[in-house]
């Protein structure tokens, strides 16, 4: 069956306005009005085209704009309107957090503000509970407002960061221009709408980004920086099996998840080990299918736990070592993957040497070469950061010349060494290139293949190479 999470905002079953929601509402409901430019991957020094769109937002407290990342995402220019208004004015980004799917926005002109009042944060809804959502989808430039009713609450993928979070499930109809748009209940805001399902046989499958999110990304901001969403760092699997539980000393009813692999530099790492049964986190039980309670009969991904809390926190945890019960502490920290997944607001790294264009493995790389190759989807997929790798560095592509004559059709491979030093990193490689062996600069990679270039010949073709094909730097700004 296929699945895909899309980037499209909420919109539902049209009701009466004025049944549905005060004039408050109204006029804290907002049109977001973007123009975007997004790097290009596959070229990494230049641009892409321009897009432009519109999506929805909702003023809260300390005159700002709450909406999704997405929305803002690469924005060269932002433009907000309120409902009924024919003015827009001009908006910049405060703080975006890009993983949890959520913006805040200022406007300079405080006439904007004038007759608005910031909306109230509610609960996280629970199935069955009826929501009013606000935005300005396309069909018509006025402000729409529809109802839903809510299906479930758990943890889903969110497309735009590729994190597992805590998502509002509705049997709500999608339509594009409700992204950001505001989700109320008892006239409190609940959610934002951010996208919905595509899948054959689902109908009427929407998201909204739940308040508990919210109030999480407020509060981190509050201090004038963002710091993102924690994760554990670890890679796990069920204990359902009863042999796997009696192998590893477990009760015939113990709890717990067997962690496989943990990231370096993460949450997990130098605390919990491969091998250890994680039983409970911050004093509550995980189950043997890593779920935890969330309301009456309700579970929920245990990694929700951890996504509540902020950078620095402390947790409590609780494993099955060697068949002995440890109780450890952990101080939470941002998400460790060793392929990242997409990137926004930023340029891509890469480096040049020989016409040989190195970048780092990610999903927005993956993306741009056609899903790359079965190894690095491999690394991807199974891999995990270690000390002497945290970023897998790839061999892009080959600007053709005449010092590189033979290699032109190579490229997607990961490279393992450079002048006989490993490459753990993209700094790794920067640091070989310059120390070149017997004059000649030696590429090995994992697959076996190995590339050799006169090191002076390349050097003197370089700023011929990079003329050629409108690169202003063999590099990019943050290997300089």
């Amino acid at each position: 069956m296929i699945m895909l999470l899309a980037l499209l905002p909420l919109a539902v079953s049209a009701v009466p306005a004025r049944a549905a929601g005060d004039e408050a509402l109204r006029r804290a409901t907002v049109q977001i009005q973007f123009v975007s430019r997004a790097p290009d991957w596959a070229q990494p020094w230049q641009y892409g085209g321009e897009d432009e769109g519109s999506g929805s937002g909702v003023i809260v407290a300390g005159r700002r704009i709450l909406t999704n990342a997405h929305v803002v995402a690469n924005a060269t220019y932002l433009a907000v309107r309120k409902a009924g208004d024919v003015k827009s004015y001009t908006a910049r980004v405060q703080f975006v957090a890009h993983d949890g799917e959520t913006a805040l926005l200022s406007v300079d002109d405080p006439a904007f503000f004038r007759g608005t009042k910031p909306v109230t944060l509610g609960d996280l809804p629970s199935p069955r509970d009826k929501l009013v959502v606000y935005g300005f989808p396309t069909g018509g430039s006025d402000l729409s407002i529809t109802e839903g009713v809510v299906s479930r609450v758990g943890v889903v993928t969110y497309a735009h960061s590729l994190r597992k979070l805590l998502a509002v499930q509705t049997d709500a109809a999608i339509n594009p221009g409700n992204s950001g748009g505001p989700v109320f209940m008892d006239g409190k805001l609940v959610g934002i709408a951010f996208q919905h399902l595509v899948s054959r046989g689902a109908e009427n499958i929407g998201y909204a980004v739940p308040v508990p999110i919210i109030k999480r990304f407020l509060k981190d901001v509050s201090d004038g920086r963002y710091d993102g969403i924690p994760a554990l760092g670890v890679v796990w699997q069920e204990t359902e099996n009863p042999a796997l539980r009696r192998a590893y000393r477990l009760a015939d009813d113990a709890s717990g998840v067997l962690v496989n692999k943990v990231e370096y530099g993460s949450s997990a790492w130098g605390v919990i080990r491969p091998g250890d049964v994680l039983v409970s986190l911050d004093g509550v039980r995980i189950g043997q299918n890593g779920s935890v309670p969330l309301r009456g009969d309700e579970r929920i991904d245990f990694g929700d736990l951890v996504a509540r809390r902020q950078v620095g926190d402390r947790l409590k945890a609780e494993v099955v070592r060697d068949g002995k019960t440890v109780d450890l502490d952990l101080t939470l920290k941002p998400l460790v993957d060793l392929v990242p997944g997409p990137s926004y607001d930023v340029r891509p790294s890469y480096f040049i040497l020989g016409g040989f264009v190195f970048m780092p493995l990610s999903e927005d790389f993956l993306r741009a070469h056609g899903g790359g190759t079965f190894a690095l989807r491999d690394l991807q997929t199974d891999g995990v950061a270690t000390p002497e790798l945290t970023q897998p560095v790839v061999l892009a592509q080959v600007l053709a010349d005449q010092t590189n004559r033979g290699y032109h059709a190579w490229g997607l491979m990961e490279v393992t060494r450079l002048n006989g030093r490993p490459i753990g990193d993209m700094k790794d490689l920067v640091a070989a290139a310059a120390d070149p062996v017997d004059g000649r600069d030696v590429i090995e990679f994992a697959n076996g293949s190995r590339a050799v270039l006169d090191a002076a010949a390349s050097a003197r073709a370089l700023p011929e190479i990079l003329r050629r094909y409108g690169a202003a730097a063999d590099r990019s700004a943050d290997l300089r």
